[in-house]
Order: structure tokens, then sequence, then C-alpha cells
């Protein structure tokens, strides 16, 4: 999926399948993993919509830290409540080792979404 701009240039924001819909918003799971990837002490990041009683999906952020450095779930939301818009923000966070990759070397997304959604 992409969007053209006032100039016709067109960004890529994702794809159409990982796109996550939270009371009735796009949210664009590479935009947050952007945000996420520039934090200090972030190596990696996927973002992934789960079933929401409420709002429909909300997303979760799954976190793999740099070698050495220690990642507070908890301040990766506050930043980027101070960053983006509430309806975009990941309502949980986690800090795992590694994610899980098929041969190619893409994150298999759907995994995550299966294992959080699951609690």
């Amino acid at each position: 999926m992409g969007r053209v701009d006032e100039r016709g240039y067109v960004t890529i924001v994702g794809r159409s399948k990982d796109l996550i819909i939270s009371g009735g918003y796009n949210v664009y799971p590479a935009e947050i993993e952007g945000y996420i990837n520039e934090l200090p002490g972030v190596a990696e990041s996927a973002v992934v919509g789960i079933p929401h009683a409420d709002f429909g999906e909300v997303g979760v952020a799954v976190v793999i830290a740099k070698p050495g450095a220690t990642v507070d779930p908890g301040q990766i939301i506050a930043s980027l409540k101070s960053r983006l818009a509430n309806f975009k923000v990941p309502k949980q966070c986690f800090v795992v080792d590694a994610l899980p990759r098929n041969t190619m070397g893409k994150v298999q997304k759907n995994i995550l979404r299966a294992q959080y959604a699951a609690g």
C-alpha cells in the first residue's frame, strides 16, 4: 500500500494484509515499526494487530533488544505516545529474543498474531 503526496511523490506505507483497523482507523505497522526501531537499545521490531472487543483490533509491538541493551516495554509505549496519534500506539509491548522468520528471512507476522491473540 502507498500514498501520493501533494507533490506527486509516492510513499510505501505497508502491506495491505498487515493493515490494522483499530476503532475504524487504519494503522500501518511499518510506520510504527520505524519509530520503534529508532529508539535506543532496539535492534528490530514487529507490530501486529490482535482482536479487541471494543476496537476490532489493537496493535501489539514485539521488540528485540540490541545485544547488551535493556529495553523497557513501558518506556517504548511512553515514547510512542509522544510521537504518534493515540490510536496508532500499540496497547502492549513485549521484548523477545527473536522473531519468527521463514526461510527467506521474512518475519512471520501471522505466527505473532496467533501467539499474542491467544494471550
